[in-house]
């Protein structure tokens, strides 16, 4: 190829100059400039020295300048629309044993079209197996490179969950914002095939438009229009009441769960155990329960590192402990709410 990783180039149409990082398939690449790198078709660049040769030799004869001569250059400045929060996939192309084009893997890129500087906490997972967590700060406007997800691995069940906040305080906006993101295989190919076919650079995904803003909470006197609104009143006791009976103890082995439970793989036990640990919570929470013991066994540590990482996400808990119990040892977790 005409240009190598590491060359020094200039944009065309800006003058701007950069270096190759690499290639993303036959007809694009991606530069860096001023450390700010984004794709650019092939054709779009060339070498810097190639401007001596194609300016005129008029323009190459010596002047005498003064400072009056020295012009500022002019800025492109990118016109980015303001349209939310985005992933977007860069299909990176290799050859078959036939020679012919197959997508290698995707460089997954983070896209800020908002005007809010985000923090971003992001876990990688394939099934329920956690490959990576990251954490960066990305400014408004700007685009942050993630990682490579490989071709043949979007029928490993991909999943990104995000956590996003803002680096600057609003107090009218919440202080997180969770995206669950899980690509689904035939979607990105005929995603991947348009791009391909309509030879573009990537593809992208929306997140959210914008971040959120606190609900607001209706005062009492405002009940009566939520109910003209159409929306239903239901009293706190009433649904108190309608509450399953309020427990302090849940036994999360799968035989205290289903029944039969040899006719599920472990991946579904695993779902299965997780699940009922969250409805398990959520009763006790909407109980006002204070402390409560969850039995997870002892096992590979599996279910148990869930469910300290679920605990560890909720602000209604104040605190849990897996110590040494007289009735169930190590294979329990003790936890306390606010």
């Amino acid at each position: 190829m005409k240009f190598q990783e590491g060359d020094k180039v200039v944009v065309k149409a800006t003058g701007e100059r950069g270096e190759v990082v690499e290639w993303i398939n036959k007809k694009m690449l991606t530069i860096d400039v001023d450390g700010i790198r984004f794709p650019v078709y092939a054709d779009q660049i060339d070498f810097p020295y190639f401007d001596a040769f194609n300016t005129p030799a008029a323009a190459t004869k010596k002047k005498n300048l003064t400072l009056s001569a020295f012009k500022p250059e002019k800025t492109v400045k990118k016109i980015i629309e303001r349209d939310g929060v985005w992933l977007s996939f860069f299909p990176v192309l290799d050859k078959d044993v036939f020679d012919d084009d197959i997508i290698s893997h995707y460089k997954i890129h983070l896209l800020n079209h908002t005007d809010d500087d985000l923090l971003v906490e992001l876990s990688f997972y394939y099934g329920i197996t956690k490959q990576m967590d990251l954490k960066h700060s990305i400014r408004a406007l700007e685009d942050l490179y993630l990682f490579d997800l490989p071709f043949d691995n979007l029928n490993d069940q991909p999943k990104i969950d995000f956590n996003f906040s803002l680096l600057t305080v609003d107090k009218k906006r919440v202080p997180h914002f969770e995206v669950i993101f899980k690509p689904k295989p035939k979607q990105i190919f005929k995603w991947s095939e348009e791009v391909l076919l309509n030879q573009k650079a990537s593809f992208p995904v929306n997140l959210f438009e914008t971040y959120p803003i606190k609900a607001l909470e209706a005062p009492v006197d405002d009940m009566d229009k939520l109910r003209a609104a159409g929306f239903k009143i239901y009293p706190a006791d009433k649904i108190k009441r309608n509450l399953p009976a309020p427990r302090t103890l849940i036994d999360l082995h799968a035989e205290k769960l289903i029944d039969n439970p040899d006719r599920l793989d472990a991946a579904q036990i695993f779902d299965l155990q997780t699940k009922a640990f969250d409805k398990f919570l959520e009763e006790a929470c909407a109980h006002g329960l204070k402390q409560l013991i969850v039995i997870h066994g002892v096992g590979t540590g599996k279910l148990k590192d869930e469910i300290h990482e679920i605990l560890r996400h909720r602000k209604d808990v104040s605190s849990f402990v897996n110590r040494l119990h007289p009735q169930f040892g190590y294979g329990a977790t003790e936890i306390f709410l606010n």
